[in-house]
């Protein structure tokens, strides 16, 4: 086997990944638009979603473990599952290892979103976007493909569509629902149209007690 083959592998994973954690985050913005009606949605449309942040995981994975099979550096297990525990540009790795627990905690609570409050599991879901930027840190830091050419325009449109899907988002974000009953509907009616008076009667016991219907005096009875 070819002595680079490692070294090889965690160029390639690496880049697979971070271009897979891009369609991901595009994917889901599209989604949270007006551009697929939920009611009108395919259910594909979230598959593909979820499906792209499941083969993010395995390459990462892949990426992972071809740095610990690798000889050009030494990396432990602590080396990538602490921050700054490495020796090699230890900032850059902390880097990905933030970005790495982040995407693992996006990831664990999207399969369990059924079981989680709403509200819990979107807060996690945002940690995304923070994903996205730190892979992107760890890439022009500790990527040593960033001298390339392709590499450079790669990654120039990679966080040019992200930062465009998000501005759009936040320009176009939907407000949010009023909390509590809705206010009855007050319908006004068409002009021209005759209006109908209502009127009251008042009933009998109801006059008697307000005092405007006449009493029978009581009277003594001659002898």
């Amino acid at each position: 086997m070819n002595g680079q083959f490692w070294w090889y592998v965690v160029r390639a994973s690496g880049v697979v990944a971070w271009l897979l954690l891009t369609a991901s985050v595009l994917w889901g913005i599209v989604l949270s638009t007006k551009a697929f009606p939920r009611h009108r949605r395919p259910a594909w449309l979230l598959d593909l979603h979820r499906w792209l942040g499941g083969l993010t995981i395995c390459f990462v994975g892949i990426h992972l473990t071809a740095l610990v099979a690798d000889n050009y550096t030494t990396f432990t297990l602590a080396d990538l599952a602490i921050p700054f525990a490495s020796t090699w540009k230890p900032g850059a790795v902390a880097l990905g290892v933030v970005a790495a627990w982040s995407l693992l905690a996006v990831e664990v609570t999207s399969l369990a979103m059924k079981r989680l409050p709403r509200k819990f599991w979107h807060t996690i879901h945002l940690v995304s976007y923070l994903t996205f930027w730190l892979t992107s840190l760890h890439a022009a830091f500790a990527g040593t493909d960033r001298s390339q050419r392709l590499y450079q325009v790669t990654a120039a449109i990679s966080i040019a569509a992200v930062v465009w899907a998000m501005t759009y988002r936040m320009l176009h974000r939907k407000a949010p629902r009023p909390s509590g009953p809705r206010p009855a509907a007050h319908r006004t009616p068409p002009s021209g149209a005759p209006v109908r008076r209502v009127r009251t009667i008042q009933r009998p016991d109801a006059e008697a007690a307000a005092g405007t219907l006449p009493t029978t005096a009581s009277t003594p009875r001659s002898l």
